[in-house]
């Protein structure tokens, strides 16, 4: 057979694998099988050490830190090894049990054999393996990330912040604003979403086959059990949850996943933004050395980075989403859909990492065009007519003048126009205004008719 049959099936693992890589040591097969020992082994620990069985056998510290290395050595040999288990199990968490019986029978601790897995279903480890594996893989490696990202930002802000540009509400000139106070607005949006995504809990379960602990109750009926469950999963760094059926209903990943969609999509946003900037002239793009725009016109730069960004965030999103209205339905106690699902987490939580890659990239490789902004301006003096109409309303409040509907006065000279600086000085001129007023109408260009732009654009920098 040949080998193109063995090729990366997604492009994540193939084209785009050093940019989303690091979250494959979470989120990969290998990664929840590495979270899943450490489950087992914690609990193993727990039980043994806090003699819930009456066995009178502890582990001792030496040992402990025997059994977690077992989780922090985890090589491609002991992939392997699984794989071969499950092989002949058909189950992947029994296939953890037996390779944990056989570390322990290598470190002479037979005795504890029986312990492994005690009174565990398999969702059971493998509801809290997802739950520190997606917390690992956000808070190690999705979230550092988009700080690079929202650091980039940041500082474009701060340069831009007082560079005036031509507003387009509706694809059509308007009131001007900065382009630091526009780059502004998506960090104040984008930095909204991750603090929701920070604070989201992770939770987990431990009460066996249908939430109820009932082998444990029979097995030691002394024991606190839902006490030593929340011990336990609060002692792994999550939240437990004390009512569920056999599966933890996965509402804190519905949450989590819903966050990170409205993230993409309003990065999504900022994608469209910049590339159609560019389109403009507003931005120019750096070329990159040896990079090919075109494969017939050697004058082009296309803004791939933002679109191949739109992509990803469109990818993520569709798997996000699904996940999140699917992982929230369970029939009755138990069924499997959720099991395929969250295999599909990596993807998901994959094609925002490429898209948040870049686009910090992108925005690495554009500079504003400060020449094309001020022509754009220059062009437009009609855009004054806001301003212009708005003071003589103020006036007539203030009974400085008596024009009648100023703003159906500013529509007949402007709407559908273009006007010049000549023609909307000598209009001024002849409005019956007070003094003050009229000078500040006289002095004012389109270039400085940007309100406090600057200024809220600083209300973002740190």
């Amino acid at each position: 057979m040949s080998n193109l049959s063995i090729q990366p099936l997604s492009p994540l693992d193939g084209r785009y694998r050093a940019a989303v890589s690091d979250l494959g040591f979470h989120l990969s097969e290998a990664g929840l099988n590495r979270a899943r020992i450490a489950v087992e082994i914690e609990w193993l620990i727990h039980l043994a050490n806090r003699d819930l069985l009456g066995t009178s056998t502890s582990i001792s510290e030496q040992e402990a830190a025997a059994l977690r290395a077992i989780v922090t050595n985890f090589s491609d040999a002991d992939v392997a090894t699984l794989a071969e288990t499950e092989a002949t199990t058909k189950h992947d968490v029994k296939a953890v049990e037996y390779f944990i019986r056989g570390k322990l029978s290598e470190l002479g601790r037979n005795d504890l054999l029986e312990l492994t897995h005690f009174a565990c279903t398999s969702e059971d480890i493998n509801n809290l393996s997802y739950a520190i594996t997606v917390r690992d893989s956000v808070k190690d490696v999705w979230l550092p990330r988009v700080e690079k990202l929202i650091a980039k930002l940041r500082e474009l802000s701060a340069q831009y912040a007082n560079n005036a540009m031509l507003s387009h509400t509706h694809g059509q000139p308007a009131t001007p604003s900065t382009m630091g106070k526009e780059l502004a607005v998506f960090v104040h949006r984008l930095e909204r979403q991750i603090k929701r995504i920070e604070a989201n809990e992770y939770l987990g379960k431990f009460s066996g086959a249908t939430g109820t602990f009932s082998a444990h109750v029979v097995a030691a009926p002394s024991v606190n059990w839902p006490a030593e469950s929340e011990a336990f999963v609060t002692g792994l760094g999550l939240t437990w949850n004390p009512l569920t059926t056999q599966i933890e209903s996965h509402d804190w990943q519905a949450e989590l996943y819903t966050a990170v969609s409205l993230f993409n999509g309003i990065l999504h946003n900022l994608c469209t933004d910049i590339w159609t900037y560019i389109s403009m002239g507003y931005f120019k793009q750096i070329p990159v050395p040896g990079a090919t725009g075109s494969s017939t016109m050697p004058h082009k730069i296309n803004p791939i980075r933002f679109e191949n960004a739109e992509s990803n965030l469109e990818l993520s999103n569709a798997i996000l989403g699904s996940l999140a209205s699917t992982l929230i339905t369970s029939r009755l106690q138990r069924d499997l859909t959720d099991s395929s699902s969250q295999r599909n987490i990596g993807l998901g939580l994959g094609h925002s990492l490429l898209a948040i890659d870049n686009v910090t990239r992108g925005l690495n490789e554009i500079d504003l065009s400060t020449a094309v902004l001020d022509a754009d301006l220059s062009d437009n003096w009609e855009i004054l007519g806001e301003a212009i109409q708005t003071v003589i309303r103020a006036e007539v409040a203030a009974g400085r003048s008596s024009i009648s509907d100023p703003y159906a006065l500013l529509k007949e000279l402007t709407r559908g126009k273009r006007l010049s600086g000549d023609d909307m000085i000598a209009f001024v001129n002849e409005l019956e205004i007070g003094q003050d007023a009229k000078d500040r109408l006289l002095t004012l260009r389109p270039h400085t008719y940007v309100g406090v732009a600057a200024e809220l654009a600083a209300r973002i920098q740190k």
